[in-house]
């Protein structure tokens, strides 16, 4: 736990300002994309039932859809960040390296599907390492914690 702690007190304090804009731009699409595969859950099945897993299929698709759709606005509020980012880990790796680099780099037919997960998992890293930052709920919580044991 102490490897942990280390890392999110070198992150928060290493932590570039831009990165709030980000984290909410990131948040509302992954908002949206979880909104998107809700609407269109049949196509999602179909991606999905491709990745030869046991339980492929409807539930990765539910999986999918949930947790976009929770951990989406928790990211865009900075709400347990590292933690929303972390249940979003595994569908962008599926989405970088199981669906869509099969299809290639430049498909624009997929309307450059492959460049947006990469970007997208890149994000979901950068915030697991450096938080959710300034203006985030994450920042209120720790800043009541710190004046409440500060009292103590």
């Amino acid at each position: 736990m102490n490897i942990i702690s280390d890392m999110e007190r070198w992150g928060n304090s290493h932590r570039p300002g831009f990165l709030d804009l980000f984290r909410v731009i990131l948040g509302l699409f992954i908002t949206y994309k979880g909104l998107y595969f809700i609407t269109h859950i049949g196509t999602l099945e179909i991606t999905t039932q491709g990745l030869n897993a046991y339980f492929a299929g409807v539930n990765i698709a539910h999986y999918v859809a949930f947790a976009h759709i929770l951990g989406g606005p928790m990211i865009l509020l900075g709400v347990y960040t590292r933690f929303a980012c972390v249940i979003q880990l595994p569908i962008l790796i599926g989405a970088v390296f199981l669906v869509n680099a099969p299809k290639g780099f430049l498909s624009l037919g997929q309307h450059m599907e492959l460049w947006l997960s990469i970007i997208v998992l890149l994000g979901l890293i950068t915030f697991i390492i450096f938080g959710a930052g300034r203006f985030s709920v994450d920042n209120i919580r720790r800043r009541d914690e710190q004046a409440h044991l500060e009292h103590h």
